[in-house]
């Protein structure tokens, strides 16, 4: 089942978001949240924009060691999917590698011609934008 996809990129400070046409043909980074990654808001935010968009599927970028193991913000990120589970029952929820994410979206931006505090404004919703495109290229895994 195609449909809109909604990636998240979960941050202690600033989150991330990037999202698909119902084709899943474009993909495209949207504007990031600032605040806690604990707060409340935080998942009222991504609920709505899920909502929004008629999101079939949200993509979540996992923290992983480049081991595989767990990242020390796992625990975080879990607590953050169970609420968007409880909050979103028709939506598929997916965690995704995000190893290299970060690192990968700098040299996106760099490319795309940002620098400096422009570059670091967009950083999380283009790292979401990996997360998404990294999911999509993976065959779309549940």
């Amino acid at each position: 089942m195609k449909g809109p996809v909604l990636a998240v990129d979960h941050g202690t400070k600033r989150t991330g978001f990037a999202t698909t046409d119902p084709l899943r043909i474009a993909t495209r980074p949207l504007e990031v949240w600032k605040g806690p990654g604990d707060s409340p808001q935080l998942v009222e935010y991504t609920v709505a924009l899920a909502r929004e968009r008629e999101a079939t599927h949200l993509i979540v970028g996992f923290p992983l060691h480049m081991d595989g193991a767990e990242g020390g913000r796992a625990k975080d990120v879990q607590t953050f999917v169970d609420a968007l589970a409880k909050a979103l029952p028709g939506v598929k929820i997916v965690k995704q590698d995000e190893r290299l994410s970060t690192k990968a979206a700098e040299a996106l931006l760099k490319e795309a011609g940002h620098f400096g505090d422009e570059r670091k404004a967009r950083r999380d919703s283009w790292s979401a934008l990996v997360i998404l495109r990294d999911w999509i290229e993976s065959g779309e895994p549940e």
